[in-house]
């Protein structure tokens, strides 16, 4: 569904996890033409928004805020103003304790449309990725979300401590971890058991997510000496010593390793989507980028004369892409490919030509020129055309011509250097937060040299996904801790499980 212009859509982004941004938030992220965001939003999300669209911080922190409340109202009716489509994109639910109500009304009052898009909420959330659900026919059939971070004008509290001490079975508060000790004595002080199972769950979702469990009597002791900060939840009630026993999010194999993945920016989503599922914080940093070449009068002409070869050979999903697409830009369509056949180095290019309505006639088992070559069923005579990277295929070209085929290159793009995210990134690794750097071709690594020359990478996990990328590796001074058994991404990520396994830590 098209968005309206001059609208607001006041979105739930969910607690952090990237999954779990509803089907209708997504959408409307990636069509608006200005993102409103907060801090709570996880950053991969804005990788969905349009590359023309306008993206304005309004994260607060305690004792900083990019933009008071006042001023983050004022901005989206501005916005909106602007005849453009507005995503506000908060944090957890927009009207759970996210002051999205305040918001809907300043631009009801402004007389701007609105749209509410709910949110997966940390109340629930938090706990459920901690193994603590909120309810449970045995332990808990009753609930409460409350504030743990009142507004400090109001001139007195409106909690209902004696209610809430003898009301919900399980109380889960937000916000309230700079007031714990005023909240756990309040709820003692009006009934509730001090040995009352407690937990608090910071960062929820996110990799980095850390749980304490206790009691009500010391949950306030163990967060002031782990020196656990907002934000984080706190749960009360029986429903908490559950966790030792449904605990699951913090099992994944790779839970909470930081791991630098170095593709282009558009690719670098698919490598992105398998760690994190494994738990792992994926750190992008698209060190490449794809300069397309202009090869219409070269594919014109190919067209003009049947084009005349016997094989089309592609090495990445990338000249799949553009062949086609110069192809569709010169007036044809895969029928000008009738009587070659294909070959395509790797699975993914293979989906790739897939995706276009073509079958790969040929899929070598390994990534080496020389295996290539000798796995190729037709190369005395062979008339192929080898669409490809400015910078990339010539030892598959002299291989092949070496055994007699007829080869020419159609150099499609070059990759140049993506410098756009490396100063956080270089941040990242300053303060030691990185624990791992994949390297998806030598395109990844000539870059990420280029862009990152001096960065610190002793003691970290420097993974190649073939041996021509291991090569590069080591002809640039970098220590290769693995290779990936098969020039895959899956196998990449298989390799990086191995490695980080306690039995070989």
């Amino acid at each position: 569904m098209p968005l309206r212009s001059g609208t607001v859509y006041l979105v739930g982004a969910g607690p952090g996890d990237p999954g779990l941004l509803t089907v209708r938030g997504r959408d409307i992220l990636s069509q608006a033409d200005a993102v409103v965001y907060d801090r709570l939003a996880n950053p991969l999300f804005l990788h969905l928004a349009r590359p023309d669209a306008v993206l304005i911080d309004v994260g607060k922190v305690v004792g900083r805020h990019a933009m008071t409340q006042e001023e983050i109202n004022r901005t989206l009716v501005e916005q909106a103003r602007l005849g453009r489509s507005v995503c506000r994109l908060k944090g957890g639910d927009p009207f759970v304790f996210g002051r999205g109500g305040e918001e809907a009304l300043e631009c009801r009052a402004a007389g701007i449309p609105f749209e509410v898009v709910p949110g997966v909420t940390s109340s629930i959330a938090a706990g459920a990725y901690a193994g603590i659900p909120v309810t449970h026919r045995n332990v808990a059939t009753s609930f409460a979300v409350i504030t743990g971070h009142e507004n400090p004008d109001k001139p007195e509290t409106q909690v209902d401590w004696p209610g809430l001490a003898r009301g919900a079975d399980t109380l889960v508060f937000l916000m309230g971890i700079g007031n714990l000790p005023e909240i756990t004595a309040q709820l003692i002080k009006h009934g509730r058991d001090a040995e009352t199972p407690a937990a608090v769950v910071q960062w929820g979702t996110w990799p980095c997510q850390k749980v304490l469990v206790g009691t009500l009597a010391d949950i306030a002791e163990q967060v002031a000496a782990a020196g656990l900060k907002p934000p984080a939840v706190t749960i009360v009630g029986h429903v908490a010593a559950l966790r030792e026993s449904l605990c699951w999010f913090e099992n994944r194999p790779l839970f909470g390793r930081r791991i630098v993945v170095t593709r282009s920016r558009t690719q670098a989503s698919d490598l992105t989507e398998r760690l994190a599922e494994l738990g792992a914080e994926p750190i992008e940093l698209p060190v490449i980028a794809i300069a397309a070449r202009d090869v219409s009068e070269r594919v014109s002409a190919l067209l003009a004369d049947g084009v005349p070869y016997d094989w089309l050979v592609f090495t990445s999903t990338n000249a799949v892409e553009l062949f086609c697409d110069a192809l569709w830009a010169a007036g044809a369509d895969s029928r000008a490919l009738a009587g070659c056949r294909l070959g395509a180095v790797g699975s993914a290019t293979a989906e790739a030509l897939r995706s276009r309505g073509l079958r790969a006639d040929f899929v070598p088992t390994s990534f080496s020129a020389a295996d290539f070559t000798a796995q190729f069923p037709d190369t005395a005579g062979a008339r192929v055309l080898f669409p490809c990277a400015a910078a990339a295929g010539e030892t598959i070209v002299a291989e092949l011509t070496a055994h007699g085929a007829r080869v020419d290159a159609l150099p499609l793009y070059d990759t140049v250097a993506d410098a756009l995210d490396v100063d956080a990134v270089r941040a990242r690794f300053a303060a030691g937060e990185v624990e791992a750097v994949t390297f998806t071709s030598s395109s990844t690594v000539r870059n990420f040299r280029t862009l990152l020359p001096d960065v610190p990478l002793d003691g970290l996990c420097l993974a190649a996904i073939g041996p021509k990328t291991a090569e590069t590796m080591a002809e640039l001074g970098l220590a290769v801790s693995l290779t990936a058994p098969a020039s895959r991404l899956d196998s990449l990520v298989e390799a990086l499980v191995s490695w980080f396994a306690p039995s070989s830590a």
